[in-house]
């Protein structure tokens, strides 16, 4: 008897988690940005969207995307990897891929700060925005906040986004121009920085958050979001690193998304 009991449990949750799920759909889109060519993008959408999220990727950003909606390279990144839960959340989401000028070694290495980045990325929250009545956020993690934070800080109403989020930001680059260097003063928007208090990567440190938070004091709303725990694996400037929220995953998805509704 407790068998069957059991089986109905299971079945009555089956029922009511399953609506939940089918309400998300997954595609491929491509847009045009600028002349001759195009962005390519992985699409979920939730029925009913409460905002939505453009997340890049870190590394060298070229996930090269299929038709198909498979990834050649990137799953494993945090912000890849926990799309879904963006999407569970009640949100839009956008994973951009290199665009179409740049599916060849190095993709986004050395493109991140440049006007044509910002053009793709402008094109981008405008396609949203005709999808979706909400506001549209850009979402980066690891080398993905230099074009996050580089895009929000070049772009004027009504093109520029609604909010920005910094996650295991790059905070010291010898290769190029960390976040702290960029002229934030001219950010007006929201911005939430999510940090791992051990994160370990040379770029990442910790320790180095205050010079960025500094630079964020002119905004009304802004907030340092910090955590601890979970595995770190590998490389400390990989996303199976602290570096990369895991074993934390869903926690930090959660409190990002609530952060960003609440506006």
């Amino acid at each position: 008897m407790r068998a069957i009991v059991r089986a109905w449990i299971a079945i009555a949750l089956f029922a009511w988690l399953m609506p939940a799920v089918a309400q998300v759909t997954a595609r491929v889109v491509d847009i045009p940005t600028r002349p001759g060519v195009t962005q390519r993008m992985f699409v979920l959408t939730p029925k009913e969207p409460k905002a939505a999220v453009i997340l890049f990727a870190g590394g060298h950003g070229g996930l090269q995307i299929n038709p198909g909606g498979s990834f050649k390279w990137g799953e494993g990144n945090f912000l890849v990897r926990t799309r879904q839960l963006f999407a569970d959340q009640g949100l839009l989401v956008a994973v951009i891929d290199a665009p179409s000028d740049r599916q060849s070694p190095p993709y986004l290495s050395g493109f991140r700060q440049t006007a044509e980045h910002v053009a793709d990325v402008k094109a981008v929250i405008a396609w949203l925005r005709a999808q979706a009545a909400v506001p549209v956020w850009l979402v980066g993690t690891s080398r993905g906040t230099q074009s996050s934070a580089f895009v929000a800080t070049q772009l004027e109403a009504p093109d520029a986004p609604d909010g920005l989020v910094l996650t295991s930001t790059i905070l010291a680059d010898d290769k190029g121009r960390p976040v702290p260097a960029m002229p934030l003063a001219r950010l007006k928007l929201p911005v939430l920085v999510v940090h791992h208090e051990q994160d370990g990567c040379v770029h990442c440190r910790f320790g180095d958050i205050p010079a960025l938070m500094g630079k964020l004091e002119h905004l009304p709303r802004k907030q340092l979001l910090t955590f601890n725990g979970g595995n770190s694996r590998g490389d400390p400037c990989e996303a199976m690193a602290y570096h990369g929220f895991n074993g934390i995953e869903r926690e930090v998805v959660a409190q990002i998304a609530a952060w960003i509704v609440a506006r």
